[in-house]
C-alpha cells in the first residue's frame, strides 16, 4: 500500500461548493501529506463521478498524493485511482477488496471496536472512524463518539484510524492523543476563506 497521507480531504459536491479549487489549495499546502477522497452526491451520475475523480487524479499526481473514490468502486478503476472507500451501506469490505485486488487502498467506516476488528480482518487498509464530532455536513448520522470512541477503536485494530465529523485544527490533539493516525475533513477545509493556511493549520496541528 502506497504510504498514507495523515490529512484526508473529502470533496464536497453541494451546491455552492467548488471541489476542484479547495483540492488545489490544499495540494499546495499539504501535497503528500494530502488524500483526497472524491465524494459526490447520490443523485450525480457516475459520469459526473468520474469526470471529477479523472480531474482530481490529474492534480494529485505531480504532488505524489493518493487519490481514492468513495463508494464507486468501479470509477477508482477506471480512472486508476489509488483505491477507495466504502461506508456501511456500501459492498461489504471483503467484497470491496476482491473489487480492488490486493494492493489497492481500501477504507472503511466504523465506529465501535467490534465492527472496526471485522472491517481490518476482512482486509480494509485504513479505518474511518466517527462521527467524533457534530458535523452539519451530512445528514442522518449517529450521535458523536468523541476522542474516547476513537480510543476504543485504535485499541482494538493495528490499521491506521482516520478521525472523521467535526474536526478541526483545535480538535486535533485530541484525536491524536486518543490513537488517531489522521484525520478527514470536509467542511474545515470547503467552507474555509482560505483553503491552503486551513490546510497548513490542520497539518502542523497533525504533526505536532
Amino acid at each position: 500500500m502506497p504510504s498514507l497521507g495523515r490529512l484526508h480531504l473529502i470533496t464536497d459536491t453541494r451546491p455552492g461548493r467548488d471541489p476542484l479549487t479547495v483540492v488545489r489549495a490544499a495540494l499546495m499546502a499539504a501535497r503528500a501529506d494530502l488524500v483526497v477522497q472524491v465524494r459526490v452526491e447520490d443523485s450525480a451520475t457516475d459520469r459526473e463521478a468520474y469526470d471529477l475523480a479523472r480531474r482530481v487524479l490529474a492534480l494529485c499526481t505531480p504532488y505524489g498524493a493518493i487519490c481514492l473514490v468513495n463508494d464507486r468502486l468501479h470509477v477508482a478503476l477506471a480512472v486508476g485511482a489509488a483505491g477507495g472507500h466504502v461506508g456501511a451501506d456500501d459492498l461489504p469490505v471483503a467484497a470491496a477488496r476482491r473489487v480492488l485486488g490486493p494492493t489497492g487502498v481500501l477504507g472503511a467506516t466504523a465506529r465501535a471496536p467490534g465492527t472496526a476488528t471485522e472491517a481490518a480482518t476482512a482486509g480494509a487498509s485504513y479505518l474511518g472512524v466517527g462521527p467524533c464530532h457534530t458535523t452539519s455536513t451530512k445528514s442522518g448520522l449517529p450521535d458523536p463518539i468523541g476522542a474516547a470512541g476513537v480510543r476504543a477503536v485504535t485499541d482494538a485494530v493495528d490499521v491506521p484510524v482516520i478521525a472523521i465529523g467535526g474536526v478541526t485544527a483545535a480538535r486535533v490533539p485530541a484525536l491524536r492523543a486518543a490513537g488517531a493516525y489522521g484525520v478527514a475533513v470536509v467542511g474545515a477545509l470547503s467552507a474555509a476563506a482560505d483553503p491552503a493556511r486551513a490546510t497548513a493549520e490542520l497539518i502542523e496541528a497533525l504533526t505536532c
